[in-house]
């Protein structure tokens, strides 16, 4: 009886320590493929991108509130371990959520108060960030729009314009937007940090 408990204990303490890790445990192609416009299928990691697939940043709503979307209208998330100078997800964190590479700028229209920038990642790439938090696609959302990574494992978020997270079950957006406004929404959960740091 006790060798059952101790094993059943190790396992979900290897499952915990599995999600944490990178927060998927969704099967992902090959690190290395190289695309400037992510086909429908899903948005793919670039590793020599140009430096545009950053700009023309939009938004979109989730659960009512403003989240932001690369230019082909996939949603970005920010990784909790990260710092506002480095990136904590590589190898196959990365390939299950690629960095969105290069310098960003806003869409035509889109005005949000938080600061754009760019970080250098391990490897040299330079990665966008949106408030300090570098900023990232999830394989597993395979149309535009779509937003199945938010809290995954606890530690990945979709990026809102106000900064706070979006802790109800997230199913689906209403839609991208080429123009958003305020970035004014409210949010649940913690806010101290911008991001709940």
């Amino acid at each position: 009886m006790r060798n059952r408990w101790l094993a059943a204990s190790f396992l979900a303490a290897a499952a915990v320590v599995g999600l944490a890790a990178c927060g998927s445990s969704s099967s992902t192609p090959p690190s290395g493929s190289t695309t400037s416009n992510p086909p429908a299928a899903a948005p793919t990691s670039t590793s020599n991108a140009s430096s545009d697939m950053a700009a023309g940043i939009k938004t979109t709503s989730v659960n009512g509130r403003v989240v932001l979307t690369d230019a082909q209208g996939f949603v970005l998330y920010w990784y909790t371990p990260d710092s506002a100078t480095s990136s904590s997800c590589n190898g196959g964190c990365a390939s299950a959520w690629p960095p969105l590479p290069g310098t960003p700028s806003f869409a035509s229209g889109v005005t949000l108060t938080g600061k754009l920038g760019t970080i250098k990642r391990s490897g040299g790439q330079v990665q966008a960030t949106y408030d300090g938090h570098p900023l990232y696609l999830y394989k597993a959302d395979t149309t535009p729009t779509m937003a199945t990574g938010n809290d995954v494992g606890g530690v990945w978020w979709l990026v809102t314009g106000t900064g706070k997270k979006i802790t109800a079950k997230v199913s689906s957006t209403s839609g991208s937007s080429g123009s958003g406004s305020s970035g004014s929404g409210s949010g649940s959960g913690s806010s101290s940090g911008g991001y709940g740091y």
